[in-house]
């Protein structure tokens, strides 16, 4: 039975995703910002973030707000992260991978987390020590034991282009073992892929809060681990996350501890 924060969650995220539904066919006509070099926001973020923060405030008006688009609100231990619109670039073009994620944190740990995908009205949804779940369906991660034969996912972010070398290093020995590695668009749609055990795993550097808080606990309730580069469990204060069943996290961490550089593993 889902918890009622995570009823209020999905709720929220249902009503940003029919604004973002509303807006396809219209995404020519919208206004459009470039926050910092190739990272970009339309009126559809906006206005789905609105609408989500207009849910949680209604129904959790003390606890405070981090928010993509409109920054902090509030202070206190319970801190609601939201992404309104993960995978903006691919909304923009027409690609169909984007998805919105809410995750509360309890002292800066993930508690309840939802990710929704509203073309495929795809709900997953989270509660610590309650298990992870798909459209009210029970999600495993991958039973894989090691990279070999292994779908990873990853990302190359626009805020973290500095350590593009490193990372393809990584890429490239990930690849001398696993069977492909997938460039999707949107952090938290792919790390709630790999709780429902689509991907194997998942590697980033140089994510926000508002894109793995929610992904990172579907992986963990599915039976799954989230860490930094160095294996340090727990959301990842560096932004650089690893995530996937234990064995190929492990093994990730080996390959990826190998190719970082200094900076991408420290805390």
């Amino acid at each position: 039975m889902p918890r009622p924060a995570v009823n209020v969650a999905a709720r929220a995220a249902r009503s940003a995703g029919n604004i973002i539904l509303r807006y396809m066919n219209r995404i020519e006509g919208l206004a459009v910002v470039e926050k910092q070099r190739m990272d970009f926001a339309s009126e559809v973020d906006r206005l789905a973030e609105a609408e989500i923060v207009k849910e949680l405030r209604r129904a959790y008006p003390t606890h405070a707000i981090l928010g993509e688009e409109s920054g902090a609100i509030g202070k206190g231990p319970l801190v609601w992260v939201i992404d309104p619109l993960d995978g903006t670039h691919n909304y923009l073009r027409g690609i169909p991978h984007f998805s919105v994620s809410i995750a509360l944190l309890d002292k800066g740990e993930p508690v309840y987390g939802v990710v929704f995908d509203p073309l495929r009205d795809e709900l997953f949804t989270a509660s610590k020590g309650d298990g992870a779940y798909l459209n009210d369906r029970r999600i495993r991660v991958s039973k894989r034991e090691g990279l070999a034969g292994s779908l990873l996912g990853t990302g190359y972010p626009y805020r973290a282009r500095n350590h593009i070398e490193s990372q393809l290093a990584m890429t490239q020995a990930l690849l001398t073992e696993a069977e492909d590695i997938r460039r999707m668009g949107s952090a938290a749609l792919d790390l709630a892929y790999v709780a429902a055990g689509r991907l194997d795993g998942y590697f980033e550097p140089g994510l926000q809060p508002w894109d793995m808080a929610a992904g990172g606990l579907l992986v963990r309730e599915a039976g799954g681990v989230y860490c930094d580069f160095a294996g340090r469990e727990g959301l990842p204060t560096n932004g650089n996350i690893i995530a996937a069943n234990h064995k190929i996290a492990a093994a990730m961490t080996t390959v990826i501890g190998a190719h970082a550089t200094p900076r991408l593993l420290q805390a």
